[in-house]
């Protein structure tokens, strides 16, 4: 009987290469390929930012954290919705109308100074751990369903997620996730949620069983509630993977309301991941890991058939976002970090013309390099996955850099205009040094009360030295060119022709 769970799991990867050779059809040029032509309507829009932000943290995890610690688990995934909610309402719609490719770029348009560039080395670094981690997490499903060993579970794996990615693009990511989004809403809202809290005697048997303190919002503890809302809600205002989605948004009013809507969803689905776990500690008591626990619920609990539709969704959580975050790698190496590192060769420059007072960059961005650049870069992370066992360790200095060295000069450019190019750089650098050397220091100390890497006091560190050196710098030099900021107020206006990503001011 286990064979029809397999073969579910089977039919449903060899559906995600049909929608890659789908996605190819669309793609005409890189727009296309990077974007999605920035054509996604509504449905198509909340569907794909919904998908690549719920991976295995929010599904798997999710679960797991409900099973441990009752309704208070549901923190992480309402971290994350929390953040799309946020991003959604207060800046998608004018990070759409700039018609750009990259966070790296909107830094170089806002500020019009070459010291932001490094901004790109630190998105490719988090893009890339991202990926790999999010790689590492699918196969583990693989191990359990298939019996491989995990090299060989990371390999095949990544090798579907590598297919449909390089030969569509955006477009095949699009298509695959809006699948992958609906195979999660009916295998957890309408399958797996009913089926475990009707096995464990409904919410009264939780109760009875488990104790009324599995029903406190807090159980989890403050300090996990502030870590989650610190690394996911900020993390996810800024990481170049949420972007890219919000540029293939049609218009900003459908970034900001269908943005909107994943993020209600994105909560309701952390409510429901954490019920489920509850339900899972009544019905399978004796579960080691929380990690388990999704998987034991989907082939000791639910029906088989509805076990293997449920272990597809777990698959899709994952692969949606290793997916979102190649492409967003990719885009990044392509766009920001091999012309900023090729510009060291001739003295800091790139190959430009000025057209209308503005930096042109004359690269071709043509489809088939970037094919060539998403393949190259999935290689690195497939392998990353199989040779580095620590992937996690990777992913959290990454994600601290990103926070605490980035936050401040990309949500400062948005909202304070007196914030200028020198301001930004000197806030980048400082926020990055404090935040690796408070991480370096309490990992050499190893200081009981505090996690080392995974401690909380690099990003508070960080962001509290970014923001000091922003504002100070900004305010004893020179405001930004006047030319700059004109053209950064047309661009927020959308004012701007409907494909020029690789525009830059001087």
């Amino acid at each position: 009987m286990q064979a029809l769970n397999i073969a579910i799991v089977v039919v449903y990867l060899a559906a995600m290469l049909g929608f890659g050779w789908w996605g190819k059809s669309r793609t005409r040029n890189a727009s296309d390929y990077l974007v999605a032509g920035r054509r996604l309507g509504p449905l198509l829009y909340t569907g794909t930012m919904a998908a690549v932000v719920l991976g295995g943290a929010s599904t798997v995890g999710g679960v797991g954290l409900g099973y441990q610690y009752g309704i208070s688990g549901m923190w992480l995934v309402v971290a994350i919705g929390t953040g799309v909610l946020l991003l959604s309402l207060l800046f998608a719609p004018t990070i759409q109308r700039l018609k750009i490719y990259t966070v790296s770029q909107m830094l170089t348009l806002r500020y019009g100074h070459r010291a932001t560039r490094v901004s790109g080395i630190v998105m490719l670094a988090y893009t890339l751990m991202l990926c790999a981690t999010s790689t590492g997490a699918y196969a583990t499903i693989f191990v359990v369903l298939f019996g491989w060993d995990r090299a060989a579970s990371i390999a095949v794996g990544g090798a579907i997620v590598l297919v449909y990615s390089t030969i569509g693009g955006m477009w095949s990511i699009t298509l695959a996730d809006m699948a992958q989004f609906v195979i999660k809403t009916i295998g957890v809202f309408a399958l797996m949620l009913p089926f475990s809290l009707q096995a464990a005697g409904g919410f009264d048997g939780i109760r009875e069983r488990a104790g009324t303190e599995f029903f406190s919002i807090t159980g989890i503890g403050a300090q996990s509630i502030i870590t989650y809302f610190v690394v996911y809600t900020l993390g996810l205002l800024i990481g170049q993977d949420i972007w890219q989605r919000v540029f293939t948004a049609r218009t900003p009013e459908i970034a900001r309301w269908g943005g909107s809507a994943a993020g209600v969803y994105c909560i309701l689905y952390g409510v429901a991941g954490a019920v489920i776990g509850m339900s899972a500690s009544v019905i399978l008591p004796a579960i080691e890991s929380r990690d388990d626990v999704y998987a034991d619920v989907a082939l000791n609990v639910l029906p088989i058939g509805v076990g293997g539709l449920v272990l597809a969704a777990a698959v899709a959580a994952m692969m949606s976002t290793a997916s979102g975050a190649l492409i967003a790698a990719a885009t990044v190496a392509r766009t920001d970090v091999v012309p900023f590192v090729a510009g060291w060769s001739r003295g800091g420059r790139r190959a430009t013309s000025v057209v209308d007072g503005r930096e042109q960059v004359t690269e071709d961005h043509d489809v088939a390099s970037s094919r060539w650049w998403v393949l190259g870069l999935g290689l690195v992370t497939i392998a990353l996955a199989v040779i580095v066992q620590d992937v996690v360790a990777a992913l959290t200095i990454a994600y601290d850099i990103l926070v605490g060295g980035l936050l401040i000069a990309i949500l400062g450019g948005l909202v304070w205009r007196r914030g200028n190019g020198i301001g930004a750089g000197a806030s980048m650098a400082a926020g990055t040094v404090v935040t690796l050397a408070v991480m370096a220091f309490l990992e050499i100390t190893a200081e009981a009360r505090y996690d080392g890497i995974y401690a909380n006091e690099p990003i508070y560190f960080g962001l509290a030295a970014s923001l000091i050196v922003y504002v100070a710098v900004s305010l004893m030099t020179r405001p930004t060119d006047p030319r700059v900021m004109d053209a950064w107020d047309r661009r927020v206006a959308g004012d701007v022709p409907e494909d020029t990503p690789q525009e830059s001011m001087h």
